[in-house]
Protein backbone atom coordinates (compact mmCIF):
# COMPACT_ATOMS: atom_id res chain seq x y z
CA UNK A 1 0.00 0.00 0.00
CA UNK A 2 1.06 3.47 -0.45
CA UNK A 3 0.50 6.44 0.91
CA UNK A 4 -0.62 8.10 -1.96
CA UNK A 5 -3.26 5.45 -2.60
CA UNK A 6 -4.21 6.07 0.82
CA UNK A 7 -4.92 9.47 0.79
CA UNK A 8 -7.02 8.56 -2.14
CA UNK A 9 -8.63 6.10 -0.12
CA UNK A 10 -9.43 8.20 2.80
CA UNK A 11 -10.35 11.54 0.31
CA UNK A 12 -13.36 9.40 -1.50
CA UNK A 13 -14.62 7.57 1.96
CA UNK A 14 -15.05 11.08 3.40
CA UNK A 15 -15.86 12.91 0.51
CA UNK A 16 -18.03 10.19 -0.78
CA UNK A 17 -18.11 10.68 -4.70
CA UNK A 18 -14.57 10.06 -6.46
CA UNK A 19 -15.25 13.47 -8.30
CA UNK A 20 -14.68 15.20 -5.19
CA UNK A 21 -11.77 13.10 -3.21
CA UNK A 22 -10.04 13.71 -6.23
CA UNK A 23 -10.14 17.49 -5.52
CA UNK A 24 -9.04 17.31 -2.02
CA UNK A 25 -5.98 15.37 -3.08
CA UNK A 26 -5.38 17.76 -5.64
CA UNK A 27 -5.36 14.70 -8.69
CA UNK A 28 -7.92 13.97 -11.90
CA UNK A 29 -10.55 11.80 -11.66
CA UNK A 30 -8.72 9.12 -13.97
CA UNK A 31 -5.95 9.19 -11.19
CA UNK A 32 -7.37 8.87 -8.04
CA UNK A 33 -9.51 5.78 -10.01
CA UNK A 34 -6.38 4.14 -10.97
CA UNK A 35 -5.10 4.56 -7.13
CA UNK A 36 -8.14 2.91 -6.13
CA UNK A 37 -8.19 0.18 -8.63
CA UNK A 38 -4.49 -0.75 -7.72
CA UNK A 39 -5.57 -0.50 -4.39
CA UNK A 40 -8.08 -3.00 -4.81
CA UNK A 41 -6.17 -5.12 -6.58
CA UNK A 42 -3.54 -5.41 -3.67
CA UNK A 43 -6.00 -6.09 -0.91
CA UNK A 44 -7.87 -8.46 -3.52
CA UNK A 45 -11.17 -6.79 -2.55
CA UNK A 46 -13.63 -4.34 -3.48
CA UNK A 47 -13.62 -1.12 -1.17
CA UNK A 48 -16.17 0.70 -2.43
CA UNK A 49 -19.51 0.03 -3.69
CA UNK A 50 -20.34 2.29 -6.96
CA UNK A 51 -24.13 3.70 -6.77
CA UNK A 52 -25.22 6.81 -9.50
CA UNK A 53 -24.85 9.49 -6.29
CA UNK A 54 -22.57 8.50 -4.51
CA UNK A 55 -19.88 5.69 -2.92
CA UNK A 56 -20.74 3.12 -0.11
CA UNK A 57 -17.81 1.61 2.01
CA UNK A 58 -17.73 -2.26 1.54
CA UNK A 59 -16.75 -4.31 4.57
CA UNK A 60 -13.48 -4.58 3.89
CA UNK A 61 -13.49 -0.59 3.39
CA UNK A 62 -14.66 0.07 6.79
CA UNK A 63 -11.69 -2.19 7.82
CA UNK A 64 -9.64 -0.74 6.14
CA UNK A 65 -10.63 3.07 7.09
CA UNK A 66 -9.50 3.66 10.82
CA UNK A 67 -6.01 1.26 9.88
CA UNK A 68 -5.63 3.55 6.87
CA UNK A 69 -5.84 6.77 9.38
CA UNK A 70 -2.85 5.29 11.60
CA UNK A 71 -0.91 4.43 9.16
CA UNK A 72 -1.42 8.34 7.39
CA UNK A 73 -0.93 9.93 11.02
CA UNK A 74 2.42 7.80 12.02
CA UNK A 75 3.75 8.82 8.40
CA UNK A 76 2.81 12.39 9.31
CA UNK A 77 4.63 12.32 12.59
CA UNK A 78 7.80 10.67 10.64
CA UNK A 79 7.58 13.25 8.63
CA UNK A 80 7.57 15.86 11.00
CA UNK A 81 10.19 14.08 13.34
CA UNK A 82 12.48 14.24 10.44
CA UNK A 83 11.88 17.68 9.49
CA UNK A 84 12.86 19.01 12.86
CA UNK A 85 16.41 17.47 11.66
CA UNK A 86 16.39 20.39 9.79
CA UNK A 87 16.28 23.10 12.25
CA UNK A 88 14.24 24.50 15.01
CA UNK A 89 12.89 27.30 12.73
CA UNK A 90 10.82 25.06 10.75
CA UNK A 91 7.53 22.89 11.41
CA UNK A 92 3.92 22.41 10.64
CA UNK A 93 1.15 23.07 12.80
CA UNK A 94 -2.83 23.21 11.83
CA UNK A 95 -5.17 24.64 14.01
CA UNK A 96 -8.30 24.55 14.91
CA UNK A 97 -10.91 27.05 16.76
CA UNK A 98 -14.30 27.16 17.90
CA UNK A 99 -14.25 30.39 19.57
CA UNK A 100 -14.66 33.27 17.07
CA UNK A 101 -13.50 35.52 20.10
CA UNK A 102 -10.10 33.65 20.65
CA UNK A 103 -9.27 33.02 16.76
CA UNK A 104 -10.04 37.20 16.71
CA UNK A 105 -8.09 38.81 20.01
CA UNK A 106 -5.69 36.34 21.18
CA UNK A 107 -5.18 33.67 18.31
CA UNK A 108 -3.04 36.64 15.83
CA UNK A 109 -0.49 37.15 18.99
CA UNK A 110 -0.28 33.45 19.67
CA UNK A 111 0.63 32.95 15.59
CA UNK A 112 2.71 36.27 15.64
CA UNK A 113 4.76 35.07 18.42
CA UNK A 114 5.10 31.55 16.99
CA UNK A 115 6.40 32.96 13.81
CA UNK A 116 9.49 34.66 15.71
CA UNK A 117 10.52 31.11 17.24
CA UNK A 118 9.43 29.51 13.73
CA UNK A 119 10.21 32.16 10.64
CA UNK A 120 9.52 29.69 7.89
CA UNK A 121 6.80 27.38 9.75
CA UNK A 122 3.76 26.33 7.82
CA UNK A 123 0.56 27.08 9.54
CA UNK A 124 -3.02 27.24 9.24
CA UNK A 125 -6.07 27.85 11.31
CA UNK A 126 -9.54 26.54 10.44
CA UNK A 127 -12.68 27.32 12.31
CA UNK A 128 -15.82 24.64 12.96
CA UNK A 129 -17.63 23.81 16.02
CA UNK A 130 -15.71 21.63 19.08
CA UNK A 131 -16.83 18.17 17.73
CA UNK A 132 -15.94 18.94 14.12
CA UNK A 133 -12.45 19.89 14.71
CA UNK A 134 -12.37 17.00 17.38
CA UNK A 135 -13.02 14.97 14.10
CA UNK A 136 -10.79 16.62 12.30
CA UNK A 137 -8.63 15.45 14.81
CA UNK A 138 -9.14 12.10 14.65
CA UNK A 139 -8.77 11.95 10.91
CA UNK A 140 -5.45 13.23 10.99
CA UNK A 141 -6.79 17.05 9.33
CA UNK A 142 -5.66 19.05 12.68
CA UNK A 143 -3.05 18.89 14.84
CA UNK A 144 -4.57 20.55 17.47
CA UNK A 145 -7.85 22.70 18.77
CA UNK A 146 -9.03 24.86 20.82
CA UNK A 147 -12.76 23.67 22.14
CA UNK A 148 -15.38 23.71 24.35
CA UNK A 149 -14.37 21.10 26.96
CA UNK A 150 -15.16 18.65 27.81
CA UNK A 151 -14.47 16.22 25.12
CA UNK A 152 -16.04 12.64 25.72
CA UNK A 153 -13.69 10.80 23.30
CA UNK A 154 -11.07 8.42 24.94
CA UNK A 155 -8.71 8.96 22.05
CA UNK A 156 -7.91 12.74 22.50
CA UNK A 157 -6.68 14.64 25.55
CA UNK A 158 -7.10 18.20 26.56
CA UNK A 159 -5.35 21.29 27.97
CA UNK A 160 -7.75 23.40 30.43
CA UNK A 161 -7.42 27.25 29.55
CA UNK A 162 -10.39 29.04 30.66
CA UNK A 163 -13.19 28.45 33.02
CA UNK A 164 -16.55 30.41 33.68
CA UNK A 165 -20.11 30.25 34.94
CA UNK A 166 -22.61 30.09 32.72
CA UNK A 167 -25.21 33.03 34.03
CA UNK A 168 -28.45 34.24 31.77
CA UNK A 169 -28.36 37.52 30.54
CA UNK A 170 -31.13 40.05 29.95
CA UNK A 171 -31.90 44.11 28.90
CA UNK A 172 -31.74 46.01 32.11
CA UNK A 173 -35.31 46.96 31.70
CA UNK A 174 -36.25 43.51 32.12
CA UNK A 175 -39.07 42.89 34.49
CA UNK A 176 -37.07 40.74 36.04
CA UNK A 177 -34.09 42.26 36.07
CA UNK A 178 -33.92 43.28 40.41
CA UNK A 179 -33.97 39.59 40.54
CA UNK A 180 -30.69 37.78 41.27
CA UNK A 181 -31.63 34.09 39.91
CA UNK A 182 -33.79 32.73 38.15
CA UNK A 183 -35.36 29.49 37.95
CA UNK A 184 -35.29 26.73 34.86
CA UNK A 185 -39.25 27.37 34.56
CA UNK A 186 -38.80 30.68 34.23
CA UNK A 187 -35.68 30.93 32.07
CA UNK A 188 -37.80 28.79 29.76
CA UNK A 189 -40.47 30.85 29.58
CA UNK A 190 -37.96 33.74 28.15
CA UNK A 191 -37.36 34.34 24.56
CA UNK A 192 -34.29 32.62 24.41
CA UNK A 193 -31.04 33.56 22.48
CA UNK A 194 -28.88 30.96 22.34
CA UNK A 195 -25.49 29.77 20.82
CA UNK A 196 -25.64 27.21 17.90
CA UNK A 197 -25.82 23.35 18.50
CA UNK A 198 -22.41 21.21 18.50
CA UNK A 199 -20.77 22.83 21.31
CA UNK A 200 -20.43 21.55 24.56
CA UNK A 201 -21.76 24.53 26.18
CA UNK A 202 -25.20 24.20 24.44
CA UNK A 203 -25.23 20.78 25.09
CA UNK A 204 -24.77 21.58 28.66
CA UNK A 205 -27.96 24.29 28.76
CA UNK A 206 -30.22 21.97 26.45
CA UNK A 207 -29.29 18.58 29.51
CA UNK A 208 -30.22 21.55 32.28
CA UNK A 209 -33.53 21.78 30.70
CA UNK A 210 -34.40 18.33 29.92
CA UNK A 211 -33.36 17.50 33.97
CA UNK A 212 -35.43 20.22 34.97
CA UNK A 213 -38.21 18.89 32.36
CA UNK A 214 -39.07 22.17 30.58
CA UNK A 215 -39.14 23.11 27.11
CA UNK A 216 -37.40 26.01 26.35
CA UNK A 217 -38.53 28.69 24.04
CA UNK A 218 -35.52 29.50 21.66
CA UNK A 219 -35.70 31.82 19.31
CA UNK A 220 -32.45 32.13 17.79
CA UNK A 221 -29.44 30.12 17.59
CA UNK A 222 -26.38 32.40 16.87
CA UNK A 223 -22.96 30.80 16.14
CA UNK A 224 -20.51 34.13 18.20
CA UNK A 225 -21.18 35.30 21.75
CA UNK A 226 -20.89 38.68 20.30
CA UNK A 227 -24.13 38.20 18.37
CA UNK A 228 -25.93 36.96 21.25
CA UNK A 229 -24.76 39.59 23.73
CA UNK A 230 -25.80 42.43 21.00
CA UNK A 231 -29.43 40.89 20.26
CA UNK A 232 -30.07 40.83 24.53
CA UNK A 233 -28.84 44.49 24.80
CA UNK A 234 -31.07 45.15 21.47
CA UNK A 235 -33.84 44.08 24.09
CA UNK A 236 -34.46 41.14 21.44
CA UNK A 237 -34.68 38.21 24.07
CA UNK A 238 -32.43 36.32 26.96
CA UNK A 239 -29.25 35.03 26.56
CA UNK A 240 -26.39 33.03 28.26
CA UNK A 241 -22.91 34.13 28.69
CA UNK A 242 -19.85 33.49 30.30
CA UNK A 243 -19.46 35.34 34.13
CA UNK A 244 -15.94 36.77 33.64
CA UNK A 245 -16.79 37.53 30.03
CA UNK A 246 -19.30 40.30 30.70
CA UNK A 247 -17.82 42.67 33.10
CA UNK A 248 -17.96 45.40 30.72
CA UNK A 249 -21.52 44.89 29.81
CA UNK A 250 -22.59 44.74 32.97
CA UNK A 251 -20.63 47.64 34.89
CA UNK A 252 -21.70 50.34 31.64
CA UNK A 253 -25.58 49.40 32.09
CA UNK A 254 -26.11 47.39 28.61
CA UNK A 255 -26.83 44.21 30.63
CA UNK A 256 -28.06 42.55 33.80
CA UNK A 257 -27.23 38.96 34.99
CA UNK A 258 -28.81 36.14 36.90
CA UNK A 259 -27.37 33.28 38.34
CA UNK A 260 -29.07 29.48 37.20
CA UNK A 261 -30.95 27.88 40.52
CA UNK A 262 -29.81 24.40 39.81
CA UNK A 263 -27.17 25.05 37.63
CA UNK A 264 -23.51 23.77 38.24
CA UNK A 265 -22.82 24.96 33.90
CA UNK A 266 -19.09 25.55 33.65
CA UNK A 267 -17.88 27.43 30.39
CA UNK A 268 -14.60 25.33 29.96
CA UNK A 269 -12.21 25.83 27.12
CA UNK A 270 -9.14 24.37 26.37
CA UNK A 271 -6.70 22.64 23.55
CA UNK A 272 -7.22 19.02 22.51
CA UNK A 273 -5.12 16.45 20.80
CA UNK A 274 -4.40 13.07 19.70
CA UNK A 275 -4.04 11.09 22.62
CA UNK A 276 -0.57 9.19 22.34
CA UNK A 277 -0.10 10.92 19.15
CA UNK A 278 3.65 12.93 18.39
CA UNK A 279 3.57 16.55 20.01
CA UNK A 280 6.40 17.98 17.38
CA UNK A 281 8.00 21.19 19.23
CA UNK A 282 6.14 24.16 16.89
CA UNK A 283 3.10 22.37 18.95
CA UNK A 284 4.99 22.17 22.16
CA UNK A 285 5.64 26.07 21.76
CA UNK A 286 2.04 26.67 20.11
CA UNK A 287 0.38 25.37 23.55
CA UNK A 288 3.06 27.62 25.99
CA UNK A 289 2.07 30.22 24.56
CA UNK A 290 -1.88 29.77 24.54
CA UNK A 291 -1.58 28.87 28.43
CA UNK A 292 0.68 32.33 28.54
CA UNK A 293 -2.77 34.36 27.02
CA UNK A 294 -5.17 32.73 28.55
CA UNK A 295 -3.23 33.66 32.34
CA UNK A 296 -2.59 37.44 30.55
CA UNK A 297 -6.60 37.19 29.73
CA UNK A 298 -7.79 36.04 33.03
CA UNK A 299 -5.52 39.24 35.10
CA UNK A 300 -7.46 41.35 32.08
CA UNK A 301 -10.87 40.04 33.85
CA UNK A 302 -10.02 40.14 36.79
CA UNK A 303 -9.32 43.70 36.74
CA UNK A 304 -12.16 44.76 34.95
CA UNK A 305 -14.25 43.64 37.69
Amino acid sequence: MEIRQLKAFLAIAEAKTFTAGAKMVNVTQAAISMQIRQLEDEVGLPLFTRTPRRVILTEAGEHLLERARRMLREHDAAVAEIAELGGVERGRLRIGSASAEFAAVQLPHILHALKVTYPNSELSVSAGTSQTLVDKIMHGETDIAFVSLPVENSSITTDLLFSDEIVAIAHPKHPLAKKRSITASELAEEKLILGERGGNTRRMIDDFFNDANVRPNIVMELSRQEAINQMVENDLGVGTAGAKTINDEIREGRLIAWEIEGSEIKWEQGLARLRGGYVSPIAKEFMRLCKESFVERKKELKARK
